[in-house]
């Protein structure tokens, strides 16, 4: 089971969804031109992983780039952050997320234990 008691680990089910916030270290805003190709193999990993890239964006604040992941495991994501934060490219903070669904269901198991 994951870390998220009563709530799929990904095995055989639907995938564990992930936001990343990441900010540009100075390697990445120094190879900026080549960012475009590295996402594309960001992208790559993820699947290698058995997940898939949802979202990506550029933003404005305090973070450069949002991505979106579903990933089929709690340890897939790991070793996928591992690999990117050993690239040196961004330094990235990682979320877990719950979908509508899914939150709602916890909101309903919250419901019935009271």
């Amino acid at each position: 089971m994951s870390d998220r008691d009563d709530v799929t680990d990904g095995a055989g089910d639907a995938p564990l969804l992930f936001i990343s916030l990441m900010k540009l270290t100075a390697k990445g805003l120094a190879e900026l031109p080549d960012s475009p190709s590295r996402r594309r193999r960001s992208e790559a990993r993820v699947a290698a992983l058995g997940g898939r890239s949802v979202a990506f964006y550029a933003t404005l604040g305090p973070y450069d780039f949002v991505q979106v992941f579903e990933m089929p495991s709690n340890e897939a994501m790991m070793q996928y952050v591992l690999t990117a934060r050993r690239d040196g490219h961004v330094e990235p903070l990682i979320l877990p997320a719950f979908d509508t669904a899914g939150y709602g269901a916890i909101l309903e198991r919250i419901a019935q234990a009271e």
